[in-house]
C-alpha cells in the first residue's frame, strides 16, 4: 500500500497545480477583458476631447475673423467704433477663455492618455508575469508527470509526442 501513497500525493499535487493554472487562466482572461474595456473608454474619451478641440479651434477662427472685421469698422466710424470696442473686448475675453479651455482640455487629454498608457503597461506586465508563471507551472507539471509516468492531460496547449518507431 505504500507505493500508492506517493502516487496519490503526486496526483493531488498535479491537481492543485492544474487548479492553480486554471485560476491563472481565468485571471488573465479577466484582466484582458478589463484592459479592452479601458482601451475602449480611453478611445471614447480621446474622441470626445478631439471633438471639443476641433470645435474650440473653429470658434477661435470665427472670433479672429470677426475681430478683423471689427477693426475695419472702427477705423471708419467713430461712434460705432466705441460700441465695437466693447464688442472686441468681449471677443478677446471669449478668445482668452477659449484658449484656457483649449489648454485645460489638452492637459486633461494628455493626463488621461498617460494614465491609460500606465494602466495598460501595468496590466501588460501583470499578464506577462502570469503567462511566465503558467509556463513554469506547466513545466513543473510535465516534469512531475514524467517522474510518475502519468499520461499528459488534455489541454489545447500540449502537443502530443510522436510514437517511436519499433524499427
Amino acid at each position: 500500500m505504500a507505493p500508492s501513497v506517493p502516487c496519490t500525493r503526486a496526483s493531488a499535487a498535479l491537481r492543485m497545480k492544474h487548479i492553480s493554472l486554471d485560476n491563472q487562466s481565468h485571471t488573465i482572461r479577466r484582466l484582458r477583458a478589463k484592459l479592452e474595456t479601458e482601451r475602449r473608454e480611453s478611445t471614447a474619451t480621446k474622441e470626445g476631447l478631439e471633438t471639443k478641440l476641433v470645435e474650440a479651434k473653429k470658434e477661435h477662427k470665427t472670433n479672429q475673423v470677426a475681430l478683423q472685421a471689427s477693426h475695419k469698422t472702427i477705423s471708419g466710424l467713430t461712434e460705432i467704433g466705441l460700441c465695437m470696442s466693447n464688442k472686441i473686448e468681449r471677443m478677446k475675453a471669449k478668445k482668452q477663455q477659449a484658449r484656457e479651455i483649449h489648454m485645460e482640455c489638452h492637459h486633461k487629454f494628455q493626463a488621461r492618455i498617460q494614465e491609460a498608457k500606465d494602466t495598460i503597461q501595468e496590466q501588460h506586465l501583470i499578464i506577462e508575469a502570469l503567462v511566465e508563471e503558467k509556463s513554469s507551472l506547466l513545466q513543473k507539471i510535465q516534469g512531475l508527470q514524467e517522474d510518475n509516468d502519468a499520461p499528459a492531460p488534455f489541454d489545447d496547449e500540449w502537443e502530443e509526442e510522436p510514437e517511436e518507431d519499433p524499427e
